[in-house]
């Protein structure tokens, strides 16, 4: 998947929640809504995670390195893996603990600034608001999820995509919108009720959400962490390829992995005709290179060992695994 789908739906939750906090907090200044912080803090640690993405996926595309002879393609699951970090500490610790603060003053008697604010309605006019908002930069990231997810179904492709910008605003635009609904729930049945229990009830809601969000976030972007396979129907590809060569009897056993989202490197041991001088298994495997290369693209690095092929030859003890299990 091209990174160009991926930076529009950034960009365009970037600029929706960096409004979004501004309001907010301008409306919690005025009210002191407890809801209205949590969420204001939300959408400045949102803001905080979309520049992250950036970032890595501009790290992750400086040159192969002595050192890092692999290049840097996974910098763009590092950077995720922190957006997952901070999704749970800055936005879902801080709420839980900002919805324990105002139950104690609540708890305590102590009086609710929302109801005695006169500008009660500040917050309710933020957060419609800001549902059009946040609605406008969720309805992106479906519209560019929807030109790579295929036919696979929502959780599929978050649990499945190799580039991890998409899911990461997906999930994340969906915990916005959701955690807006509640916050307007607190304040409004707040207001409409006198009870400050509402407020700490959405505060609650939305401290939970962002923990959960996170939580699915950090668990998928691990897995491409450690190292993905290539798709089945990637893996489906460059069986498909080698087989179409002339000079090779058959697939020994093979191996792929995920160097970045569109980085993938390829070993495999193939059988060979035995009778063969070593030009010609030399020209067997450019063959094959080029096949694999034109039948998936992001085949970048292809190491292929050429062997004779016996019914007793040892199988490969760890044989390819086309998906982690559960992802």
């Amino acid at each position: 998947m091209s990174t160009s789908g991926g930076n529009k739906a950034v960009l365009a939750a970037l600029a929706a929640n960096l409004g979004i906090a501004v309001t907010k907090l301008i409306a919690w200044a005025l009210t002191g809504a407890s809801s209205m912080l949590a969420e204001a803090i939300h959408s400045i640690a949102d803001s905080g995670n979309q520049g992250l993405l950036l970032l890595g996926g501009r790290r992750a595309q400086r040159e192969a390195t002595e050192e890092h002879p692999f290049g840097y393609g996974r910098e763009r699951y590092i950077y995720s893996f922190i957006v997952a970090i901070v999704l749970f500490s800055v936005g879902g610790l801080f709420a839980l603990y900002e919805a324990y603060h105002k139950y104690e003053e609540v708890h305590g008697g102590h009086p609710n600034e929302l109801l005695e604010s006169r500008w009660w309605w500040v917050p309710l006019l933020v957060l419609g608001a800001a549902i059009v908002m946040e609605s406008f930069s969720f309805r992106t990231a479906i519209v560019e999820t929807n030109k790579v997810r295929g036919g696979q179904t929502w959780p599929q492709f978050v649990r499945r995509a190799k580039a991890p910008e998409l899911p990461v605003i997906l999930l994340e635009d969906l915990a916005a919108l959701l955690g807006l609904v509640f916050a307007l729930i607190g304040v409004a049945m707040t207001l409409a009720t006198a009870n400050g229990y509402w407020d700490v009830a959405g505060t609650t809601a939305i401290g939970l959400l962002l923990v959960s969000v996170a939580i699915v976030l950090a668990i998928e972007t691990k897995s491409l962490l450690l190292g993905e396979s290539a798709s089945r129907d990637a893996v489906a590809r460059i069986r498909g390829a080698l087989a179409g060569v002339g000079s090779v009897e058959r697939i020994i056993h093979m191996k792929t992995l995920h160097l970045g989202p569109e980085e993938l490197l390829v070993a495999a041991k193939i059988g060979v005709r035995g009778h063969g001088s070593a030009a010609d298994v030399a020209a067997t495997i450019d063959e094959a290179e080029r096949s694999i290369r034109a039948a998936e693209p992001t085949a970048q690095v292809i190491y292929l060992e050429p062997d004779l092929y016996r019914e007793d030859h040892v199988a490969d003890p760890r044989p390819e695994v086309p998906e982690a299990p559960g992802h």
